[in-house]
């Protein structure tokens, strides 16, 4: 009854609720990853007979092994969904996973770069003058930084979205929601620099249509993706005295942290992100308050004793 209960609810999830193959796939896992846990400490008998000790005991086990909280909220998901089918269907009498509630915690700050390490970022971007391509990896940083787009959204953006003269992009955010984001004088001359003088000599080597009103293409003259706005990032830090890793994301929360760190009100700065709830840009006043914190504590000159040296770094 096991195998045919998880067959079953998979041709449902096909047929009935449209999921696509790797959807299916991942249901599938978090199923098979409950019931071999289960099953390695000698507590599966079926699905009929799970218990809400055993949900918590599972629950506790993806604790330990340190997975994100949303990796479990994930997990817990789908087999919250799977016993919903099984009751659905009469294969099971209740669901064991009705109730189940994550450990509160307190949400990471979101990481981003101080003005001097954008600076350094900017300066190797322009610097890389031996680099075919540096005229585009310039202004893809300029623009990510002047408008804190989503890679996402970055990557499939198109000439008609940009307005050059009005310094103005139209994004097409999540949801469908769309915004306008202006953009400034230094991601302007980059961006026309890139468009003029780097951007026909890559359509040059591609005969695809489809890649026609892409602004970013790659070395290929197809449309960039965002494993490759990562990749030319990467290359830009290694070229930097700068330590730590690098993601787009990274550009998008300097340029939020910037704005609110200059006196932006958070409701701008909401829209400005895409943000459908202002709970979303409220993180990053508590990014503005560590920097607060870390400027006192280095510079004011009774903040701390004698030989407690500088705080470091954050974020």
């Amino acid at each position: 009854m096991e195998i045919n209960a998880v067959q079953q609810y998979q041709q449902y999830l096909r047929a009935e609720r449209g999921y696509s193959l790797q959807t299916v796939k991942a249901y599938r896992t978090d199923i098979d990853e409950f019931v071999n846990y289960l099953t390695d400490n000698g507590g599966f008998t079926g699905f009929t007979s799970i218990k809400s000790l055993d949900v918590r005991v599972y629950l506790a086990s993806l604790y330990d092994q340190m997975l994100a909280r949303t990796t479990i909220a994930r997990k817990v998901s789908s087999l919250k969904n799977f016993y919903a089918y099984l009751v659905s269907e009469n294969l099971a009498v209740d669901n064991p996973f009705d109730g189940v509630a994550l450990r509160k915690h307190q949400a990471h700050l979101p990481e981003f770069f101080y003005d001097n390490e954008m600076l350094e970022l900017f300066q190797v971007a322009y610097d890389q003058n031996d680099h075919p391509l540096w005229r585009r990896d310039a202004s893809l940083l300029e623009f990510l930084f002047a408008t804190g787009t989503r890679v996402s959204e970055f990557a499939g953006l198109t000439l008609d979205q940009i307005d050059l003269n009005q310094r103005l992009v139209l994004i097409h955010g999540k949801g469908n929601k769309d915004r306008f984001v202006p953009f400034g004088s230094y991601a302007k001359k980059a961006l026309e620099d890139y468009l003029d003088n780097c951007r026909p000599m890559l359509m040059a080597k591609s005969h695809r249509l489809d890649q026609k009103d892409v602004v970013f293409l790659n070395a290929n003259g197809g449309p960039i993706t965002t494993a490759g706005v990562t990749y030319i990032l990467n290359q830009l830090m290694q070229k930097t005295t700068l330590t730590g890793k690098i993601h787009p994301h990274m550009l998008r929360h300097s340029f939020a942290t910037a704005l609110l760190n200059r006196g932006a009100d958070m409701r701008t700065v909401q829209e400005l992100l895409g943000h459908a709830n202002l709970s979303t840009t409220q993180i990053y006043t508590h990014v503005s308050k560590a920097m607060l914190q870390d400027s006192y504590q280095n510079f004011f000159p009774r903040a701390k004793k004698a030989g407690e040296g500088h705080t470091k770094r954050g974020g």
